[in-house]
């Protein structure tokens, strides 16, 4: 995952892969089929850690507004300093390959749509429980988080400062807030 993570599945050579896995060329494709096969399975990893994530923060034991904020603060963590000028395997790879592998594009829509779906239903129960305006639109407002933080995934890239990451979610926020 690392491999593909650093480089993009283009540049990522056989040769990258075998010092990776440590496997031979054998060992590699009887495992993974091909190079395409095991970029699926590593982008697969990336997306079920990071609904794992998403689940822990967006904690429906906890308040849900304050779940959406740890989120945010999450992504704030994640494009900013070193790990935003890393970047993110997913937007990486739609920007790559979603136009041409069916496969890829597939599996990153799904992610798309499970992020929203969580942040739909952490703004529904905070609607809910009064922590947000009544007049807001969970499932709007969710889609417009999620542009906001695959948007700061590639700024990031950029070397954003945090200031200016955790001014932007304010603003957001402040939107909703009662």
């Amino acid at each position: 995952m690392n491999v593909f993570w650093s480089s993009g599945y283009h540049a990522t050579s056989l040769p990258d892969l075998l010092e990776a896995t440590q496997l031979s060329r054998g060992s590699l494709y009887a495992a993974f089929g091909d190079k395409h096969g095991l970029f699926l399975q590593a982008l697969d990893r990336y997306i079920a850690d990071a609904l794992a994530r998403l689940d822990v923060e967006l904690d429906p034991q906890k308040s849900p507004l304050a779940g959406v904020r740890t989120c945010l603060d999450g992504y704030i963590a994640r494009t900013t300093g070193a790990p935003g000028k890393r970047g993110c395997l997913l937007v990486a790879t739609a920007m790559e390959l979603s136009g041409q592998d069916p496969e890829v594009a597939s599996r990153i829509r799904r992610f798309f749509a499970e992020l929203q779906s969580r942040l739909t239903s952490a703004l529904t129960r905070a609607k809910a429980e009064g922590e947000v305006a009544a007049d807001v639109d969970p499932g709007a407002f969710a889609r417009l988080l999620v542009c906001l933080v695959e948007g700061m995934r590639v700024v990031g890239k950029t070397g954003l400062e945090q200031e200016t990451s955790e001014a932007m979610v304010q603003a957001l926020l402040d939107r909703i807030d009662l």
